[in-house]
């Protein structure tokens, strides 16, 4: 949708990148069609592809021309009318922060600013929609969260397509999540109702304090209906930390806190654990590698 980030999430060798050059027009599909607003982008390809900016994995520049000169070059390419071109090209180096570097030689910059200039360069002729192919690959920290800051703010305005294997630029970014594995969709959503979907037990921390032996707490814990499991995390001189697996469909905190009261134990903490997407991510690849092993 319009405004929307969407996050293709999947480890390396998923069909991310692959799936991105057929969205682009670059690979033709064996099956299917892809439509850009309606249009079919088999059947009317640069009508499709005026409506795309794309930014690879690998950036490829011309090394020895400058930034401005090579966004022009882009601009001409996309078809932005003379009249509008200066203005559209500084426009687009305020955006990405390239100004400073205007007249620099794209060959002597940094990874970052290479980056940018790839993005800005999508970013011609102003695309309704935005595919960005790992764009945080290689960068350093600072410059990571400058990329994403660049990103969120460009997703506000336009369709983006976001690849990565990075599980928390996933969650940092986008409203919608595309798990693949294998040319495979494993999963879709947002976020939010991907951790509700597949979440089948919660996990409840209990913190106590830990002035006695732990046995007879445990077994405590364990007698309560709904309590599928109990694990010992972690004993420090004065506090014990168990981890309890529940059934989801009874949240257990006010009998726990009542039973532990009434036993004398001083409680200390009492929260759920939530899923996070990595857990997501990591569920939905190793249970698709069990199954498959059991037919091979």
């Amino acid at each position: 949708k319009k405004g929307e980030v969407l996050g293709l999430l999947g480890p390396n060798g998923a069909g991310k990148t692959t799936m991105m050059r057929i969205l682009t027009g670059f690979f033709p599909p064996t099956e299917g069609k892809v439509t850009i607003e309606g249009i079919d982008l088999a059947r009317e390809p640069k009508k499709a592809k005026r409506r795309i900016g794309y930014l690879p994995e690998k950036v490829s520049l011309y090394p020895d021309l400058q930034v401005k000169e090579i966004l022009n070059f882009v601009a001409e390419i996309r078809g932005v009318p003379g009249k509008q071109r200066k203005s559209q090209i500084e426009e687009k180096m305020a955006q990405c922060g390239l100004l400073p570097v205007a007249a620099r030689l794209v060959g002597h910059l940094s990874k970052g600013y290479q980056q940018r200039v790839g993005l800005a360069q999508a970013l011609m002729g102003d695309p309704d929609v935005l595919i960005l192919d790992e764009p945080t690959s290689g960068l350093d920290p600072k410059q990571i969260i400058e990329t994403r800051e660049l990103i969120r703010e460009l997703g506000t305005e336009r369709t983006l397509i976001l690849s990565t294997h990075i599980l928390p630029e996933v969650s940092k970014l986008a409203q919608h999540v595309l798990i693949l594995n294998q040319g495979r969709i494993m999963a879709q959503g947002k976020p939010s109702q991907l951790e509700e979907g597949l979440r089948d037990r919660q996990e409840i921390i209990v913190r106590v304090a830990q002035a006695y032996d732990s046995g007879p707490l445990q077994q405590i814990l364990s007698a309560l209906a709904g309590v599928e499991s109990v694990e010992k995390l972690n004993q420090e001189e004065s506090v014990a930390t168990f981890l309890l697996r529940t059934l989801r469909h009874k949240d257990l905190r006010p009998e726990i806190a009542r039973r532990l009261v009434e036993g004398g134990y001083s409680l200390l903490e009492l929260t759920t654990r939530n899923l996070s997407l990595e857990d997501i991510f990591l569920k939905l690849i190793v249970s698709e590698e069990v199954d498959e092993r059991a037919y091979s």
